[in-house]
Parts: C-alpha cells; sequence; structure tokens
C-alpha cells in the first residue's frame, strides 16, 4: 500500500473512490477535488482526513491545488443517461487533460476508464484483451460513456508524452461491493421482485470487489509510464451476469425474472482478460461468489436465508 505519499484523488465521494479514499487516506497526505453536489459529501471526505477542493473538471481554474503530487489518481467520470454528448467529451476528455497539464510535475498519474471502450464481440464471454479492438461499446441508456471515454485515453496517451508524465490507463470492469456496483442494481431487483434486464445470454462481466481495488491500487500504479500502459483493471474471474443473479437467488430465496433487450450497437459481454493486472498486482483475493455473499450482507442482510 502506498504511505507517507502526497495523494490526489479526483471524485473521492464516488462508489470506486470510497474506499480507495478512505484507505489511503490513513496513511498518506491525500487531497480530493469534486463538485461536491451531494449535500454533506465535502464535509464527510473532510472527515476522513481529506483536505478538499471544490473545483469542476472540463474547466481550466484550479485555484491553489498543488501540481506537485506523488500520485494523482484520476477517478471521476461524467457518467449520466441522455445523448449529451458536448458535456462528456468535456467533462472526460478535455477534463483529463486539463488535469493532466496542472499536474504535470506529479510524479505518476492513473487515468481510469472503462471496460466500454472495447469494440463489441458477439461472444457474450470473450475475454477482452488490452490489445483488442476498440470502438464505441454504446453502454445502453448512456450511448455519451464509452466514447468520451474512449476519447479520454487518446488524450491521455497524448498528455503523457507531451508533458513527460508517467501515466496508466486503467479500465475498469464491473467494481462491486458494501458501497455498491452493477450487481448491487440486479440484487436490488431481484428483491423487489422486479425484472433484470439484460443484453444477452451470457452477458459476461469480470467482477472485481472493492476490497480487491484498494489492495491493487499500487500494483495498478506501477505501471505508469511514458508512453501511457494500458491495463485492464478486473477480477480474477469471468462471469456471467446470469450465474452471479443466480446465485443471489439461492442465498435470498428469491425467484429472479429475467428479461432480455435489444441492443445492437452494445457489448454482449465486458468480460476481460486479467493476466496483464495479476502481473503487476498478484492475483486477486475475494473470490465473485465471496464478494456477492459480503455484498449482500453489507446491503441487504435481511435478504439472507
Amino acid at each position: 500500500m502506498l504511505k507517507g505519499q502526497k495523494i490526489l484523488i479526483t471524485g473521492p465521494a464516488g462508489q470506486i473512490a470510497t474506499p480507495i479514499t478512505k484507505s489511503l487516506a490513513a496513511d498518506n497526505e491525500v487531497w480530493g477535488i469534486a463538485r461536491f453536489s451531494q449535500p454533506g459529501s465535502r464535509e464527510e471526505v473532510e472527515g476522513w482526513g481529506v483536505t478538499t477542493r471544490k473545483i469542476e473538471l472540463g474547466g481550466d481554474d484550479f485555484g491553489d491545488l498543488p501540481d506537485d503530487f506523488d500520485a494523482v489518481l484520476h477517478l471521476a467520470a461524467y457518467i449520466v443517461p441522455g445523448g449529451d454528448y458536448d458535456s462528456a467529451i468535456r467533462v472526460n476528455a478535455e477534463g483529463t487533460g486539463l488535469l493532466m497539464r496542472h499536474c504535470r510535475n506529479s510524479k505518476r498519474f492513473m487515468v481510469m476508464t472503462t471496460s466500454s471502450v472495447y469494440a463489441p464481440n458477439p461472444d457474450g464471454m470473450h475475454l477482452y484483451k488490452e490489445d483488442d479492438p476498440v470502438g464505441d461499446g454504446a453502454l445502453p441508456g448512456m450511448p455519451t460513456y464509452g466514447i468520451s471515454k474512449l476519447m479520454e485515453e487518446g488524450v491521455a496517451r497524448a498528455c503523457a508524452r507531451l508533458f513527460n508524465l508517467p501515466t496508466v490507463i486503467a479500465r475498469m470492469n464491473s467494481a462491486y461491493g458494501s458501497n455498491g456496483g452493477l450487481p448491487s442494481h440486479h440484487l436490488a431487483n431481484l428483491l423487489k421482485g422486479e425484472t433484470i434486464r439484460l443484453r444477452s445470454n451470457p452477458n459476461g462481466y469480470s467482477p472485481i470487489h472493492e476490497r480487491d481495488i484498494v489492495d491493487q491500487v499500487e500494483g495498478v500504479l506501477s505501471a505508469a509510464s511514458v508512453p501511457a500502459t494500458i491495463v485492464n483493471w478486473c477480477g480474477d474471474e469471468a462471469v456471467s451476469a446470469q450465474d452471479m443473479i443466480a446465485y443471489m437467488a439461492e442465498l435470498t430465496g428469491r425467484e429472479p425474472k429475467i428479461e432480455y433487450y435489444s441492443a445492437p450497437f452494445a457489448q454482449p459481454g465486458v468480460a476481460c482478460d486479467p493476466t496483464k493486472r495479476i502481473a503487476l498486482t498478484g492475483p486477486g483475493k475475494v473470490s465473485w461468489r465471496e464478494g456477492i455473499r459480503e455484498m449482500i450482507e453489507a446491503r441487504h442482510p435481511e435478504a439472507l436465508v
């Protein structure tokens, strides 16, 4: 784990960033920047021992934010339903470039993107490798996300070279745990007796538990280089959404209702090859079954049978 470092985290109150921020704040000088639009979110983050600044990504005013961090973890993202491509590009792509320019005196920079940048493969359990074709995965309901994150990668790659800033681009898969994530949404639907809508059968993922994410930050960050390095930040095991839902149903005694819908431009699945990440971090510690049970225990303990 990182210790005694000066670290900047963007979006520190986000689903993935929260456990990372809490963990790193214990042994490091952590700064956090965000819009802090949710009432009380800034105060909560400061309560973890984090120095905060209210900064909107996509702008070029960073106020008195330092520029000499040991590590920058750029975890914030514009993830909004609808078709506002301009805002998505401004925040995810331009915002990353402006932040990298401001932090060009830092030692290492992580840009967290997404497995949704890969071009769709007809095999729902295909394991995407870092050098697989990329394209607009058209995430259902959020069409601006995949394309703007792919543009973010291009900006990050250019800035790494322009500023000689060692950079790693971490393509996050399905992160989950007590703080939420896609499996938690499926769980909520299951417990309410609502239909769970999936885009393919099978619908593959490489889910990664938040405890593994926290453990792997230093390992993934160690890949930062010029030119930038790309790493799949995913779990060790590929599993279908159907199998995860079936296991949730077994643990809760509920009967799942699954419906398939047409998403012609979407990826049937986003399972990824973890080989490169394992070489950096070692194997994960939380199996998907253990993680799912832990998630239910944390979020809906009353539902376990």
